[in-house]
């Protein structure tokens, strides 16, 4: 796809920058080479690793974590036994597949065509952008699914304002990942991250109790500033690289009419949709509610039907109207049908397939080297040792996390390194544990969308594709680089306001102890 092109004195020096990211992003081979040649770097680095026999103490255990030699006999004899489960346990794999499930015959069906039709023109065009990004970081609050249904959604949705699909995709994507720790509601990811934060301020001590809340006030502003920081890079920095330039033809006609048989299949769509809502909702209430863990009677435990089977209740959630609508419109008229669709919606993820299989073996080898766990405690070390404080010390610590994020992909397992050094360090600072959790959720967000190991790297990668055959992962971090860098910015501003003011950062999460 060619870009627009405005002469250099009419270009920023940051818009040439991002053009030449691209570039030169571009120019590296295809994503699936590129990670079938980091397997073979990553077992070349740990070969080196262990045998200059560098071990590290992990905080959390107390156990020592060695570098392990991947070209050893019996690591190599693992890898060859555990291809095809690392290929099956990539997490996004499953995720994708089985959502498509559901999106992909509502799209199929044309349910999902006609429903953002009718969204997209109540909405002023002019507040579309905000729109998208907020709806983003508000996605997860289902956890992993908006990663895989928003980005797509929404790149339809700018095709219905006759605008560039990847401008919307972007948007979508930046405010998911990048957005990843802001939110109105009370998530999944609140509840994992204060598991590990409150252990570890009972280190110092052991009366310490706070909540899975603790950063509540300070992500429900972050939700607002973002939003506003979002809509500004994606107008500023995306929409100039990307609207007026051609794209792939999907078959998606944004100027036809609705008929009223459309009409009418989407109202029932809808009705069936509402009333699924109702049923998921009710098996939420009640004490013995089936939606909530049985051993803590929560429904954000991440082992609680609701959190657990998030997948599966999205999928229903599009696969049960979808039918609807395509009964209704006449375009389901048997089973075989709807397996038809299902088939069709399938069809296009092979690509998909084979960037999940060659990124799957990838992570498996670097978590089995151990080296992301080296990576995390010494850089930890590195960052307790230097002897910076006060709010130098907070925003050097939000780069240090910006920075394992690159190559850590999990919130959960770097906190896990990460908490038992930081949040006592912190406290004995007089700084509260809350303040430590939240300057580490801003780092773990900032980088998600420029990461090309993120987990969910790929599944946006494979989404562009869709509208820009040429798209590679220089065009990912080109448009990503912007959203990271201003999110940074505006985020570390925030944080300081509060630190400056003493605003507490949610109950039970002030500032200082």
């Amino acid at each position: 796809m060619e870009k627009k092109q405005a002469t250099a004195e009419k270009q920023s020096l940051f818009m040439r920058f991002l053009n030449g990211v691209e570039r030169v992003g571009n120019k590296l081979p295809d994503p699936v080479t590129i990670f079938f040649a980091l397997w073979f770097v990553v077992i070349a680095i740990s070969a080196i690793v262990a045998k200059s026999g560098v071990t590290a103490v992990h905080p959390g255990t107390g156990e020592t974590v060695a570098g392990v030699n991947l070209l050893s006999k019996e690591q190599l004899q693992l890898f060859l036994s555990s291809i095809v489960t690392n290929f099956t346990g990539f997490a996004p794999l499953g995720l994708v597949l089985v959502t498509m499930l559901g999106a992909g015959l509502a799209e199929k069906v044309g349910m999902m065509e006609i429903m953002l039709k009718s969204v997209a023109s109540k909405i002023p065009n002019k507040l579309v952008t905000a729109a998208v990004i907020f709806i983003g970081i508000m996605a997860n609050a289902v956890a992993d699914a908006g990663f895989v249904v928003f980005p797509p959604l929404a790149a339809l949705i700018y095709i219905g304002i006759g605008r560039h699909p990847l401008t919307g995709m972007f948007a979508a994507y930046a405010g998911v990942a990048a957005g990843f720790s802001a939110n109105l509601i009370i998530s999944m990811l609140d509840a994992l991250v204060a598991g590990f934060t409150i252990p570890a301020a009972q280190i110092i001590d052991p009366n310490y109790t706070s909540t899975p809340a603790m950063n509540y006030y300070f992500l429900i502003v972050s939700c607002f500033i973002l939003t506003a920081v979002g809509t500004f890079v994606t107008e500023r920095y995306i929409a100039p690289r990307f609207d007026g330039t051609p794209y792939e033809d999907t078959g998606y006609d944004a100027n036809a009419e609705v008929t009223p048989q459309e009409k009418k299949a989407l109202k029932y769509a809808g009705i069936a949709m509402l009333i699924f809502v109702v049923i998921v909702v009710a098996l939420c209430i009640g004490p013995n509610a089936f939606m909530k863990d049985k051993e803590t009677g929560s429904l954000l435990a991440p082992a609680a039907p609701l959190m657990a089977g998030m997948v599966p209740l999205i999928t229903l959630l599009f696969f049960i109207p979808g039918v609807v609508y395509g009964v209704v419109a006449g375009k389901i008229k048997n089973d075989k049908d709807i397996a038809a669709l299902l088939y069709e919606s399938m069809a296009g993820m092979g690509s998909y397939i084979v960037l999940a299989f060659a990124a799957g073996q990838f992570l498996a080898l670097f978590n089995a080297s151990n080296m992301s766990s080296l990576l995390a405690i010494k850089g930890a070390e590195w960052l307790k040792n230097v002897g910076l404080t006060g709010p130098l010390l907070i925003v050097a610590f939000v780069v240090f996390a910006c920075f394992i994020n690159m190559f850590v992909g999990s919130c959960s397992a770097k906190w896990a390194i990460m908490a038992p050094i930081f949040v006592p360090m912190f406290m004995l600072l007089g700084y509260s544990p809350a303040l430590t959790q939240m300057a580490y959720r801003i780092g773990d967000s900032i980088t998600n969308p420029i990461s090309p190991i993120f987990t969910y790297f790929p599944v946006i990668l494979a989404y562009a594709k869709k509208y820009d055959k040429n798209a590679g992962m220089g065009t990912i971090m080109s448009a990503m680089l912007p959203f990271s860098i201003i999110f940074f910015i505006a985020w570390i501003v925030l944080l300081l306001i509060f630190m400056i003011a003493n605003i507490p950062l949610g109950p039970n999460g002030n500032i200082y102890l």
